[in-house]
């Protein structure tokens, strides 16, 4: 049996979504920008991708722009929003449990001579609101907050957060990285004044190198690709069309069946959970029901570590992750983890479980099965 159990990783493509990518390349294969009919055809998938995810989130279909996926869309709302309003102000608020994707950027602008301030969380890893409040200046021009922790599963205050720091300036830019939330739950981004929202195509069954922002009307943003102002000028760069159809169809797809896909995986989340948490040893940092994200579950394996035990449970067929996988092949001590306070002995003994719709029970069971059996041999030949 084989239980991929990596998908906050990436995410097989779909059918609906490879027949779309493949009429796009072979058939309808003009570049949008051309004026003759095979570009025309090139440009309706380009449209109709717009309108599918505009959709969905209740938005003008001129907000929506395409990107080669979460990191350059995190960076264009980062960089490009703290150029734009640098005049205004100079302070930049995020979280110390950010993607590498958001964290690099901040790093950037601190480089640049913008001030910088990480939020801390508390042990399930929910920013702490009384700190933002404390931080928020008249200086304040950006604030980046994620929706879904891509580690532990933890579901930051968006709307909550959003409420307030328009409350206290109305023209700060609120950036919410929404990679692990699209497709996951609703998300309104008007209604939670969130001004930019970046969202990658490998997270909901769409082809890897596909990705869209919304970027509110009138919110300054300045563009990092700059070439033949495509896409308004706001991100240069022949549209990638292939790219563009499959998260246009992935998106579509998700949302058609957003409440029985999240009832499925959060079943499956709460079973996972509930079964580790028999074996000793065994610390679960993320949390049951619709409090934590339906598709993550962290654990750690006390004196086991995560790269042994991803090994060992990849010979069985079953694949995790020992971490981020976006930030490289090498397991690094997670800034997520430490920030939620987790014993310093288990954080190289941690790893990450991530479902999607197409798992099934069965493979739950099959990975509990075979961890009975491994887990005893494993902490056997834990270094003292």
């Amino acid at each position: 049996m084989e239980a991929y159990f990596d998908n906050s990783a990436t995410t097989v493509v779909t059918e609906s979504v490879k027949d779309i990518v493949v009429k796009a390349m072979t058939e309808d294969y003009g570049n949008p920008s051309s004026m003759h009919m095979i570009g025309v055809n090139a440009e309706k998938y380009v449209k109709t991708a717009k309108e599918n995810i505009a959709k969905i989130l209740k938005v003008d279909v001129g907000e929506i722009y395409f990107t080669s996926g979460g990191t350059e869309g995190n960076n264009m709302a980062i960089i490009g929003s703290a150029n734009a309003n640098k005049r205004a102000g100079n302070r930049v608020i995020t979280t110390k449990i950010e993607h590498s994707s958001v964290a690099n950027p901040m790093k950037y602008l601190e480089k640049q001579g913008f001030d910088v301030v990480y939020l801390p969380v508390d042990n399930n890893g929910i920013v702490d609101m009384e700190v933002l409040k404390k931080e928020m200046t008249k200086d304040t021009i950006l604030v980046s907050i994620m929706n879904v922790n891509n580690e532990v599963g933890a579901i930051e205050p968006v709307s909550e957060i959003g409420k307030y720091i328009k409350s206290v300036n109305h023209s700060v830019v609120y950036h919410v990285d929404a990679i692990q939330a699209f497709g996951k739950m609703e998300i309104r981004p008007r209604k939670e004044n969130i001004d930019i929202l970046t969202v990658s195509g490998h997270k909901i069954h769409a082809p890897k190198g596909s990705g869209f922002m919304y970027i509110k009307k009138n919110t300054k943003v300045n563009p990092i690709i700059l070439g033949g102002g495509q896409q308004e000028g706001m991100r240069s760069g022949t549209e990638n069309v292939p790219g563009i159809a499959g998260i246009g169809q992935a998106a579509k797809d998700c949302y058609d069946n957003l409440e029985k896909n999240v009832a499925h995986m959060t079943e499956l989340k709460d079973c996972l959970i509930d079964e580790l948490s028999k074996f000793d040893g065994v610390t679960i940092n993320s949390q049951k029901g619709n409090v934590g994200a339906p598709h993550i579950v962290s654990a750690s394996f006390e004196n086991v570590r995560s790269e042994v035990l991803l090994h060992a449970l990849e010979d069985k067929g079953i694949y995790i992750s020992a971490g981020s996988a976006c930030s490289s092949n090498r397991p690094a001590v997670s800034e997520t983890l430490k920030a939620m306070g987790i014993d310093s002995k288990l954080l190289g003994s941690t790893v990450r479980f991530s479902f999607c719709e197409l798992n099934k029970k069965e493979e739950v069971d099959y990975c509990i099965e075979q961890l009975k059996v491994m887990l005893p041999v494993l902490k056997k030949y834990v270094r003292r």
